[in-house]
């Protein structure tokens, strides 16, 4: 017995030994660097294992080696100002390896500015529809050349990858998401003009695995911030443009992992513009990164980061044809003068800083655990004119245009409103002060007031990220997350335009009537600035996911299976009892809970070096956002009836190509969505109706059905052609069901005013998701002396117009009486419906850079032009649902200019930006 317990004692001290020299043990690591375009070596080529202080230069030769590297997995970073960073994953085991040939490839994008592809988050139109900072330039760190185009030459054109809106996708920080949970989508004011901090991501594009995140249907993007991963540098630049804003300076500084084990990242900028592109867009922007690591050991870091970005913009508005065509593409209805000043009523403010803490843990070289707590709060504020004793102040006022005066027959008035919008066309502060004082001197409540509507949220998410590697060939990831949301919202008074005080009531409701009140708790309430009035509630969301990923690597094949499941829960309380619900706007609602799972897998098959074939597909359930849950949350606690979660399928099938001269990937994709819920409000006048609407459709389902190609080819060491496009169709493929709730149809049978339409014929409509053909072709000129210069040609077909599902439903052809209308004719119907196909476009782009280096200082230049022969062009659309029946339409159609047309955004014409910068 005694023999056998020393037997276990030395064999537990054996592999303790063993263990302890498995632990110690180092290896060495290395390797050559080439010039990728010329195959020359490079010298001074910064070498370094990822998270350490162990680092050297390449030599003369190019040859570099790495010094007792620990044995496990590890990331070799290769660097070289004006080249594209290499991460290569090794797993030491002991011995030495040599990872053979390094290729850095110039990096002929690094200087180009997210803001460069960044399209306006201006409001669209009345019904509520918003454009959010999207951005395509998720995809600018993929070596993708149809993702590169996407990005740098389509997205000015409001091309969506796939046609997929940005909330398809997911945006993370740290591994933490940061899309928010109102609308699924990411903010990026929240981190705008920190370009040099946000530029290192982690992408995946479609279904494919990411090791942080399940994703979604259009991928993700994970943004790390974490100070030890940048390496030590100091940076100043400066940049000027047309678009957005005209100056930006700023100035970053890294530290690197210093030998205290101590990290620092740092980052400001200040944007500023009196004006943009169009008119009145005025751009006033601060931003501040933070970032302090601690490094105890190999094991344990924690990191801490502040992000404060504060973002105030001018907004503009999307047009009719008749405005365009009297005014021009610049034109903007929301500014005037005042007191020779430019003024913009529409004001979009952003403060929201967001506080993140990372723990990072490495039991060994194969096991870590990544535990993240991000908390942000602040405020987003969206300014507007009410008016509840004034005629409407805008300037494009169907009333005060000439086509409302050619139709009234009036050709003397007509030319008279033309000459004056004409000649000026703004907004009239003046006008707007002198009727409020006019009222003030009588003892009145001012008639006009400017207000914003206020989202304050608190945000709170907590999550751990746990990855092994359980042998060569499998990747196990997994994660449990927890998110919140607390959104308070409200309207606010920011400036009563010199009136003594604004009366808070709806001015549409009959006098002396309870529903004049818009809080029957304070009737008749006077408001002053900076208080509350209108509408005043709570938004609070939960969600509790958990993900779980196995990764496999066996040579010829890789695949992957992704599990996920969530429960979320919303709801709604109200501070305000609205006079026209005054037994469902107060309090709270009931708590709607949704659970979801979703899967998704996918295999390559590298058949050789060369040639790869890819597959993925995915099943994919999730809630219902937000803002689609209340149907008019202003005003009452009523949900969405018949509401679900969304349920998507999607799958892809590539071919990739790689060789020296020729890199080439060809995709196929289809994607499912359905169950989606849509949620509108605009001002409805029908023959049968005159009303603020709420216009709710439900059981939306669409196909996404398409290719996409992207090309480059090596002609020379220094000039590469390159190409991309995309070919699809994205299509409604049911007709989902329609009703509308408004305060007018409340009554003692009808309490929450729901008015049902039954079917809209929405069934074979292009979904409005910009151009869904596109096509691409230029070159690159790389010149081995550090500058380089290229251009495209880009051609863009398939645009839509945006339909109103009103004008498809039963509302369309039935009067009041519930009949059809008596001089109904379907031919003229179906011409009346035809939905708008703007006209394809050609856009030529143009961009240069150069880089010099004077002892340890790099200066460095960046110049592109959008749009170079400054073609017009329509980026998008909507139908306004104002006049929505036959008659009306009809009548409309006959009028030589439409008074309530379709609205556009249009292209910018001829722009640029330039960057340049010291580095040292």
């Amino acid at each position: 017995m005694i023999k056998n317990v020393m037997k276990k004692m030395n064999l537990v001290f054996f592999l303790m030994l063993l263990l302890s020299f498995l632990v110690h043990a180092q290896s060495n690591v290395h390797g050559i660097v080439l010039n990728g375009d010329s195959y020359q070596v490079l010298k001074n080529v910064s070498v370094k294992i990822s998270n350490s202080n162990k680092a050297v230069l390449t030599n003369s030769k190019g040859l570099f080696l790495l010094k007792d590297v620990p044995i496990g997995r590890q990331y070799v970073v290769i660097s070289c100002e004006g080249y594209k960073t290499q991460n290569y994953p090794i797993n030491l085991l002991g011995k030495s390896i040599d990872i053979g040939t390094v290729m850095l490839y110039q990096n002929f994008v690094e200087d180009q500015d997210l803001e460069t592809i960044t399209i306006t988050d201006d409001e669209l139109s009345d019904e509520n529809t918003i454009v959010t900072d999207h951005i395509s330039g998720l995809f600018q760190s993929s070596k993708d050349s149809y993702l590169k185009t996407a990005a740098f030459e389509w997205s000015s054109s409001f091309y969506r990858i796939r046609g997929l809106d940005i909330d398809r996708g997911e945006v993370l920080m740290n591994g933490i998401v940061m899309n928010n949970l109102y609308n699924g989508r990411p903010n990026w004011s929240n981190w705008g003009g920190l370009n040099e901090i946000v530029r290192n991501q982690e992408f995946s594009n479609g279904l494919s695995p990411s090791n942080v995140t399940f994703g979604g249907v259009s991928g993700s993007t994970n943004m790390l911030t974490r100070a030890s991963e940048f390496s030590e540098e100091t940076k100043i630049s400066y940049a000027s443009s047309n678009r957005s804003y005209a100056h930006r300076l700023m100035a970053t500084y890294t530290s690197g992992l210093m030998k205290s084990g101590w990290s620092i990242a740092f980052s400001a900028s200040k944007r500023v513009g009196k004006t943009g592109y169009v008119e009145g867009t005025f751009y006033d922007a601060n931003s501040v990164f933070v970032s302090l690591e601690k490094k105890f050991n190999n094991k344990h870091s924690l990191n801490m980061a502040i992000i404060a970005c504060e973002n105030n913009r001018g907004r503009s508005a999307p047009n009719t044809q008749e405005v365009f065509n009297l005014k021009g593409i610049r034109y903007n209805e929301y500014w005037g003068n005042q007191e020779g000043k430019a003024r913009n009523s529409r004001v979009r403010s952003v403060y929201e800083p967001i506080f993140m803490l990372n723990y990072y843990l490495n039991f060994n070289a194969k096991t870590s655990l990544k535990a993240n707590i991000a908390y942000q709060l602040g405020k987003v504020g969206n300014s507007r004119i009410d008016f509840n004793g004034g005629t409407n102040p805008s300037p494009t006022y169907y009333k005060k245009l000439p086509s409302f005066w050619i139709d009234e027959g009036n050709l003397t008035q007509a030319y008279q409103a033309e000459k004056e919008f004409i000649s000026d066309g703004q907004l009239n502060w003046e006008k707007l002060y002198q009727a409020n004082l006019n009222n003030a001197s009588i003892g009145k409540n001012a008639s006009y007031v400017l207000y914003e509507d206020r989202n304050d949220d608190t945000r709170l998410s907590l999550n751990t990220i746990f990855e092994t590697e359980l042998n060569e060939h499998v990747i196990l990831n997994a994660k449990l997350a927890y998110r919140s949301l607390y959104s308070e919202n409200f309207a606010s008074v920011i400036d009563l335009l010199g009136g003594n005080g604004y009366m808070d009531i709806n001015r549409f409701a009959p006098i002396n009537s309870n529903a004049r009140q818009n809080d029957l708790l304070k009737p008749n309430r006077v408001v002053a600035s900076k208080n509350k009035f209108k509408y005043s509630y709570r938004l609070k969301s939960e969600v509790l996911s958990s993900f779980l990923q196995a990764q496999f690597n066996y040579g010829y094949f890789d695949f992957y299976m992704a599990l996920k499941a969530s429960k979320t829960n919303y709801r709604r309380t109200g501070f305000f009892q609205n006079g026209k619900f005054a037994d469902n706007s107060l309090g709270k609602s009931k708590r709607l809970d949704f659970t979801n799972y979703s899967v998704k897998t996918g295999i390559t098959y590298k058949m050789s070096g060369r040639h790869i074939l890819d597959f993925n597909l995915g099943c994919i359930s999730k809630a219902p956002f937000m803002k689609n849950t209340f149907s008019n949350p202003r005003e009452n606690n009523a949900v969405v009836i018949g509401l679900e979660s969304e349920k998507i399928v999607s799958t892809d099938f590539s071919y990739i190509f790689r060789s020296s001269i020729c890199k080439a990937k060809l995709t196929g994709y289809f994607i499912k969505i359905k169950d989606v819920t849509n949620v509108n409000f605009y001002f409805l006048q029908t023959t049968a109706n005159q009303s603020f609407v709420q216009e709710i459709v439900t059981g939306i389902q669409k196909n996404h059905i398409g290719a996409e190609l992207g090309v480059e080819v090596k002609v020379t060491g220094t000039l590469k052609l390159k190409g991309a496009t995309n070919f699809g169709q994205y299509l409604f493929s049911k007709n989902p069901e329609l009703y509308i709730t408004s305060e007018d149809f409340v009554n003692t049978s009808n309490p929450l005013g729901v008015n049902y339409f039954g079917k809209t014929h929405l069934k074979n409509y292009k979904v409005a998701s910009g151009p869904q053909k596109a096509y691409s072709v230029g070159f690159d000129y790389r010149d081995p002396d550090y500058w380089w210069l290229g251009t495209t040609v880009n051609y863009f077909d398939d645009t839509f117009i945006s339909i109103s599902p009103i004008v498809r439903s039963q509302a369309f052809f039935k009067d009041a009486d519930g009949f059809p209308f008596n001089n109904y004719d379907p031919e003229v119907a179906r011409e009346l419906l035809r939905q708008e196909k703007f006209e394809s476009y050609m856009v030529v782009n143009l961009a240069g850079g150069k880089s010099w280096k004077i002892g340890n200082y790099y200066f460095g230049a960046f110049a592109s032009v959008n749009n170079l022969l400054n073609k017009k062009f329509k980026t998008g659309g909507f139908e306004q649902s104002r006049r929505s029946d036959y008659v009306e339409l009809l009548e409309e159609s006959k009028r030589q200019k439409r008074f309530f047309g379709s609205k556009y955004w249009l292209g910018r014409g001829a722009s640029y930006f330039l960057n340049i910068y010291l580095r040292f």
